[in-house]
Parts: structure tokens; sequence; C-alpha cells
């Protein structure tokens, strides 16, 4: 118990350390239609392209105020690439189909309606034989201090951050 209680006084004190800065003001709901939004070419790094001519665009739908989060719509043609997560990514698909082959060897094909979580700082291979369309949940990860004083938040409080389970 005295341990427990070292550690949330340790995780206390780095939450208070981090300056957090004043989020951007921004309006509490952002709306619109899947077709209404537009989408700007974002061409996929030529290094990462294995094979064909895929053309990606990409909409940003809505950002936090505090750059730690986004969601944007984003399609492309026909081609097959590596690609790299630099944040965690949540897709919806909702539209053609995409085959991802994950760094660890794992296979899926994604089709409209499928739901799929990308961890950040991972690569993919994504094969898409015509055309695909997702909305894209973006998160940064959070700095190993903040992320480790969250994990023994939740150790102390009983939650052991199941898969699946939201903490709040």
């Amino acid at each position: 118990m005295a341990l427990k209680m070292m550690l949330a006084g340790a995780a206390a004190m780095m939450m208070r350390q981090i300056p957090l800065a004043a989020p951007a003001e921004q309006a509490p709901l952002v709306a619109r239609g899947m077709d209404d939004l537009p989408l700007e070419p974002s061409p996929i790094e030529p290094s990462w392209i294995i094979s064909g001519e895929p053309f990606a665009r990409v909409g940003l739908h809505s950002r936090a105020g505090d750059d730690a989060a986004s969601t944007a719509m984003w399609d492309c043609t026909a081609g097959e690439f590596r690609w790299f997560f630099d944040w965690d990514e949540t897709v919806v698909i909702l539209e053609g189909e995409v085959h991802v082959t994950a760094q660890d060897g794992s296979q899926r094909t994604l089709r409209q309606g499928d739901i799929a979580y990308f961890a950040g700082k991972t690569w993919a291979t994504w094969r898409i034989d015509n055309y695909v369309r997702k909305i894209a949940f973006c998160r940064k990860r959070l700095p190993a201090p903040v992320a480790l004083a969250y994990q023994l938040r939740n150790m102390l409080r009983g939650n052991r951050g199941s898969q699946g389970g939201l903490a709040a």
C-alpha cells in the first residue's frame, strides 16, 4: 500500500509539472454531410509506394482545441503502399475495400462498415484494388511520463485498462 501511495504521489507531481496550454477557441459542434466535405490532394510519400499510382485525397473535418486529436475523410484509388501511422488512428470504411498487412504480419481485408484501429508509431501495407474511402479518427500519443501517470492512476483505481474499456 505504501508503494501505491508513493507512486500516486509521484504521478500527481508529474501531472502538476506539465504546463497546460489553453485550448484554442473552437465551436462546440462541428457537423457536416460526408459528401459536403471538400477533399484536397494528399500525395502518398513516393518511396512508400510499392505498385500502381495510388492517388489519395484528404479533407479535415475537425481538430481538437489542443491539437491532440482530429477527424478527417480520406480516399484513395488503386495501388499498394506502406503507410506509417504517426498517430493512433481508428478508421471506419465508408466505401470500397483495402487489404491491410500490419507490421506483425497479420492480414485483414477491411470493407464498408468495418472499423479498425492502427497503433501509432507502426507501419502497415495497404493494397487497394479499386477505391477506398474512410473516416479517420486520429489521436496523438501522450508523452511517456503522462501516459505512465494515467496508467498509475488507473491501477490505483482498480481499472486494468482492459481492451475496449474506457477509463475516465
